[in-house]
């Protein structure tokens, strides 16, 4: 009774962990396919934007360098708190570039703030009149609505759809992360940094949920072979009944 428990213990345990160790070899191969349209995206020339930023933007539109020029809506920003940028932590802006071909929104790079320094109630002013920006195209960012949703000109995420909602004219949907600005702008901005291009630890952590599998199985191996081992000791060890000891 007690092999049935353990072995249908460990084949529900093992199954989970290859189903783990599948699913961290599909987030491999999607690493590397967003790899390879990253740099793919970076090398293509530059485009207008309105040539891109069209429909809904996925992971296969990212990185693709655009150029727009317009009049940014200082009065309408967007602080972006807690961002994160290689080694950078600080806040982000996100500011709507208003064009003659429509409105989009423009993410003008990370402001990196010391351990323990406050992000600011308010963001740098862009800069004023006609300006002329190259960046790459992103996607909405996925999370709690909580998080995309403006509230007091501060969000966490960043999403066209949530933004959009607070503006009185439509904006595309996506946006533009600043690689250049001409006239420049002040503020210390650094450009948002490119995904790391590697294969991260996913086929690392595949092998280690296969490895657990593999303990697993050779664990009901070794139980078993030492049940049986003890049984036979066992009856081995045990005194034997004569005819003359059951005739006293």
């Amino acid at each position: 009774m007690r092999w049935t428990l353990l072995v249908g213990f460990v084949a529900a345990l093992g199954t989970a962990f290859v189903y783990l160790g599948e699913w961290q070899l599909e987030r491999l191969e999607q690493r590397r396919q967003r790899n390879i349209s990253t740099i793919a995206n970076t090398q293509k020339e530059v485009l207008p934007w309105e040539q891109v930023l069209t429909r809904t933007i996925t992971d296969a539109d990212q990185w693709q360098r655009v150029s727009a020029v317009g009049i940014f809506d200082a009065e309408r920003q967007v602080l972006l708190r807690y961002r994160t940028s290689g080694d950078l932590n600080g806040y982000e802006v996100l500011t709507p570039l208003r064009t003659a071909e429509g409105t989009v929104l423009v993410d003008r790079g990370i402001v990196p703030l010391s351990a323990g320094e406050e992000v600011p109630s308010t963001a740098p002013p862009p800069p004023t009149g006609t300006v002329e920006v190259v960046g790459h195209v992103r996607r909405n960012e996925v999370g709690r609505s909580s998080a995309r949703v403006p509230v007091n000109g501060s969000a966490r995420l960043i999403d066209s759809t949530a933004v959009g909602a607070t503006l009185p004219y439509p904006v595309v949907n996506g946006y533009i992360g600043l690689l250049t600005v001409e006239p420049g702008q002040t503020g210390n901005f650094k450009p948002v940094a490119l995904p790391e291009i590697s294969d991260g630890p996913h086929f690392w952590y595949a092998a280690q949920w296969f490895m657990f599998t593999g303990i697993g199985v050779l664990g009901i191996v070794v139980f078993i072979r030492g049940d049986l081992r003890e049984r036979r000791t066992g009856a081995r060890s045990s005194p034997r009944v004569t005819r003359e000891s059951r005739s006293d």
